[in-house]
C-alpha cells in the first residue's frame, strides 16, 4: 500500500513522457518501442528515484529487448508475445509439492491429495495465463511422486518411473478419481471460460 502511494508520482511522470509503465507495488516494467526510448525511460526513472531517496535494484534494473532476451516479472518470464512461469517459480512450486508428497507421508493417498490440492489450485490460478508444456510436465511429475508413495505403501522397491508397470497399475484416471487437480486440465478450463 505504501509503495503504491509513494510511487504514484512516478506513474504519472512516465505517462506524461509517453512511456507505458506496468507496476505492481514496487516491481515495475517500462515498455518502450525503441532502444533510444528505453534509455530515455531508464534515465528518467533513475533521476526520479534518486531525487526521492530511493535506489533501483542493481541486478533487476536493465534494458532488455523482449524480442530476443525476454525478462522476468511477477513470477513469469516474458519473451516476444509469450509468457510462462519463470524457472524460479517452478522450483519454488516443486519444493512445496515435495514437502507434501514424501514417500512415507503417514496417511492415505486421499489425505495427501486433499493436502496437495490447495497448493495446485493456487499455483494454477496465478499461472493459468502462462503458455508451454510446463503444466503437462508438472502433472506427470506430481503423479510420479504419488505413485512412489503407493509403491512404498505396497512395500515395493525403488521409485515410480514415468512409464511402465506403475503407470498401468495407477493410471492418470486413478488419480482423477481420487480428486487430484490436473494443472493442464485446470489451465485449459480457465482459458476456455475466459473466452466466453
Amino acid at each position: 500500500m505504501l509503495s503504491n502511494i509513494y510511487l504514484d508520482p512516478l506513474d504519472h511522470l512516465t505517462m506524461a513522457h509517453g512511456f507505458e509503465m506496468v507496476r505492481y507495488a514496487d516491481d515495475f516494467v517500462v515498455l518502450c518501442r525503441s532502444p533510444e526510448d528505453a534509455a530515455a525511460a531508464l534515465a528518467l526513472v533513475e533521476e526520479w528515484t534518486a531525487q526521492a531517496g530511493l535506489t533501483l535494484h542493481p541486478d533487476k534494473t536493465k534494458l532488455v529487448d523482449a524480442r530476443t532476451d525476454g525478462f522476468d516479472f511477477l513470477g513469469y518470464t516474458f519473451k516476444v508475445a509469450h509468457r510462462w512461469p519463470r524457472a524460479k517459480s517452478v522450483a519454488q512450486f516443486k519444493a512445496r509439492v515435495r514437502a507434501k508428497t514424501r514417500r512415507t507421508p503417514g496417511c492415505s493417498l486421499t489425505r495427501v491429495i486433499c493436502d496437495l490440492n490447495p497448493t495446485l489450485r493456487g499455483w494454477i490460478e496465478y499461472f493459468k495465463h502462462g503458455q508451454g508444456a510446463i503444466f503437462r510436465i508438472l502433472d506427470g511429475w506430481i503423479r510420479r511422486r504419488l505413485r512412489s508413495i503407493l509403491r512404498k505403501q505396497q512395500k515395493r522397491q525403488g521409485i515410480a518411473r514415468s512409464n511402465g508397470a506403475d503407470q498401468k497399475r495407477w493410471p492418470n484416471a486413478f488419480f482423477d478419481g481420487h480428486g487430484l487437480i490436473s494443472l493442464q486440465g485446470a489451465r485449459i478450463a480457465a482459458r476456455q471460460s475466459s473466452r466466453r
